[in-house]
């Protein structure tokens, strides 16, 4: 049984396999889309996620904490000026997985993983708005959505007699 193993090993020992996402993630960077397996992908995204988020507090200890992983300073430099730039308001999900279907070859499920800033298909060229805190119990808050009433007043119509 596998009980508490979520790693997914992919068929590869360990070194195999951190070379592998390495030079994955290296290339997502750089290229800000690529097309791989669903279970690579789904694998690569939690290794680049945390590397991504580590980006946002540009220090010595953290780009020495990211290249000891990534082995690439290209990447390195990109992760830490273009892309950590692009995802400073983004709380998390930093990467997208998009479903193409199976392979003509071996029939592997295939998709397309992204970095989510990067694509204006969806966004249709916007800037996302910021999203506002909700609660359970009554939604967005009511000061905000209702106008005030001394900020409008309201003619009067004159009273027929």
């Amino acid at each position: 049984m596998r009980h508490n193993n979520k790693i997914n090993h992919l068929g590869r020992k360990s070194a195999h396999r951190n070379s592998m996402l390495a030079n994955m993630a290296s290339s997502l960077i750089l290229e800000k889309r690529i097309i791989t397996t669903t279970a690579k992908a789904k694998a690569l995204r939690l290794y680049v996620e945390p590397m991504i988020t580590r980006s946002k507090d540009d220090s010595t200890n953290s780009r020495r904490i990211v290249f000891a992983q990534l082995q690439n300073k290209y990447a390195v430099t990109e992760l830490f000026r273009e892309v950590s730039q692009k995802v400073a308001n983004r709380p998390g999900g930093y990467t997208r997985i998009i479903k193409l279907g199976l392979r003509a070859g071996d029939n592997a499920d295939m998709c397309m993983m992204e970095l989510v800033d990067y694509n204006d298909i969806y966004t249709n060229g916007k800037k996302a708005a910021k999203a506002t805190k909700t609660t359970r119990r009554g939604g967005k808050k009511k000061a905000a959505e209702a106008p005030k009433a001394e900020e409008a007043p309201v003619a009067e119509a004159p009273k027929a007699e």
